[in-house]
């Protein structure tokens, strides 16, 4: 099976099972077996629905200033988990790849495997809420109309970076592309980078 249509089947999943409930308090159950590739996509569409709709309950022109500031906590938290994930994906094709012999006219892609499959989950979220609002029927035909248009859109953007994907892991497999992964440094998270937090100090 492709990668891409590995991680169409978990993301679908997770968002489906979020949506049982569709409750950013709901305990995640991962079906699968700890520590294998394919827990780890569920947990990350997890996170992303969790977060998606922290996003939108923060929009609330009405929300409590001070529950604002608690979820505005949540987001950063999720949004640090989320990349951790990333990066742990990426370790996965780090350790999978490891052996490869790189083609002496290798090159390096414009992101690594892990981030490309971060915007794949996004997309499935998208496509599910798209999906939701072009079948309200308590909304106009035009605004109805617009939204199919938007979600055509969409399955068309997931079907060409499902392609990039499997592409991307192919060439790294035969040696023409090589994996190359850089952490990421989000300064405002570290307390000895972040002038704000060490000036208090």
């Amino acid at each position: 099976m492709e990668f891409s249509k590995l991680c169409d089947e978990i993301f679908n999943k997770s968002v489906e099972d979020y949506h049982i409930h569709d409750s950013v308090d709901t305990v995640i159950k991962n079906p699968y077996e700890v520590k294998t590739i394919e827990y780890y996509l569920y947990l990350k569409n997890w996170i992303d629905a969790v977060q998606w709709h922290y996003e939108d309950i923060i929009r609330d022109p009405n929300i409590d200033p001070k529950e604002a500031l608690i979820l505005k906590r949540k987001i950063d938290k999720s949004n640090q988990d989320r990349t951790d994930l990333v990066e742990l994906i990426d370790s996965y094709f780090l350790d999978k790849y490891k052996d490869i012999k790189v083609k002496s006219d290798a090159v390096i892609n414009t992101e690594s495997p892990a981030w490309a499959i971060d915007r794949l989950s996004i997309l499935a979220l998208k496509i599910y809420h798209m999906a939701q609002e072009a079948n309200r029927k308590d909304v106009t035909k035009e605004q109805a109309e617009k939204c199919n248009t938007k979600l055509n859109i969409l399955l068309e953007q997931r079907k060409d970076l499902s392609t990039a994907i499997d592409r991307l892991l192919s060439d790294i497999e035969s040696g023409d592309k090589y994996m190359k992964v850089y952490k990421q440094m989000k300064m405002y998270n570290d307390p000895a980078l972040n002038p704000i937090l060490y000036s208090k100090r």
